[in-house]
């Protein structure tokens, strides 16, 4: 049977580069259809005849199914909803608000609310073999210690409304893996190709590469904090590649996984390594994590800095990602993830190229 591959979220970095490793790793014979909001549909054109030019794909065999996740049914017409019905075999759902501070009402719309309505039009899907669900490594919230693929634990409280939502709709993807052959994916902060250093805007480790950039016009440049905790950094390449291959592999049905970094390293050696690699320096001295907290709750010093105050809990949070699930169901695919220390050359030169291009940085509120 024609295989028919339905992808939410394009066209975003992630979801562009998995379609192109689907295209790329599974022979394609089929159709690929990608659900795109209104207001970005003149984008996803660009990007489809992109696609299309680099794999030499019949313009047929691409689609753009204009709809929204946050409306019912999706917002797809029932035209083009038959068509789904009939032809989808693969979903991949990462449409999501991925933003560390943003607000709890736009957040839940989006990623709990749009994931419940995707549920729902996934259960209608006759034909559908494989359900695949982006969710985060930090749906744990504030839960330390080593934390499992296996479990799905409300804890006490989250660093974010980005983590609280995702938790949820998790949850509500997982009450479905009775009904529909479902693999959810857990990533951990998503960084640029390990060989490319390409990625499509500067959030997550890039707050620390633009802190550093934003400073290098002091003599001295200080730590902050102890950095004692291990920060999970993980390239899109590996992110794509085993997606792909767990989207289809039969035993990966019903399964979560984590996508992260089986050896981290600390909060402090992530920052060394980066002034390094960028500015050719050692830290020397430190800020109390409290008195960072306190100048980026400062709103013109965190735009100046170009930094959320969000992204510091994460120097403090101590838990370990378990991906022993991940690294086994992933063994003899030729799939593993990449040391930092490898990637921190190409990510400093993309970062070096693109840093004062607007569209690369997010907006600091």
């Amino acid at each position: 049977m024609e295989k028919g591959y339905f992808f939410t979220g394009f066209p975003g970095f992630i979801c562009n580069q998995l379609i192109r490793e689907v295209l790329k790793r599974n022979h394609f014979n089929g159709i690929v259809y990608v659900l795109v909001l209104p207001e970005m549909v003149e984008k996803a054109n660009k990007e489809l005849t992109a696609i299309i030019s680099e794999y030499r794909l019949e313009v047929s065999s691409f689609k753009i199914i204009v709809g929204d996740i946050t409306k019912p049914y999706l917002a797809i017409t029932p035209e083009e909803n038959q068509e789904l019905q009939q032809k989808v075999t693969h979903v991949y759902h990462l449409a999501a608000i991925y933003d560390l501070a943003v607000p709890r009402e736009i957040a839940y719309k989006v990623n709990v609310k749009g994931t419940e309505n995707v549920n729902e039009w996934v259960k209608k899907l006759p034909n559908i073999e494989r359900y695949t669900y982006f969710s985060t490594a930090y749906v744990v919230g504030n839960r330390e210690g080593t934390l499992y693929e296996t479990e799905l634990i409300a804890p006490e409280s989250f660093k974010n409304h980005y983590e609280e939502t995702k938790y949820k709709a998790e949850v509500l993807v997982d009450k479905l893996k009775d009904e529909v052959p479902i693999t959810i994916i857990r990533p951990g902060i998503v960084k640029g190709h390990s060989h490319t250093g390409e990625t499509i805007k500067f959030d997550g480790p890039y707050f620390i590469m633009n802190f550093l950039e934003r400073l290098k016009f002091l003599p001295l440049i200080p730590r902050l904090g102890k950095g004692e905790a291990y920060v999970n950094l993980v390239p899109i390449d590996y992110i794509i590649q085993a997606t792909t291959y767990l989207s289809h592999l039969d035993k990966a049905a019903g399964k979560t996984y984590h996508l992260t970094d089986p050896n981290p390293y600390r909060a402090s050696e992530i920052y060394e390594i980066m002034m390094k690699e960028l500015l050719n320096k050692q830290p020397k001295g430190m800020i109390p994590l409290t008195l960072g907290k306190w100048f980026l709750s400062i709103k013109p010093m965190r735009k100046y800095l170009g930094v959320e105050k969000e992204a510091l809990d994460y120097f403090t949070w101590k838990g370990h990602f378990d991906c022993k699930q991940a690294v086994s169901d992933l063994k003899g695919s030729g799939i593993t993830c990449p040391d930092f220390k490898d990637g921190i050359k190409p990510m400093t030169a993309f970062y070096i190229k693109q840093k004062d291009n607007p569209t690369y940085q997010i907006n600091i509120f």
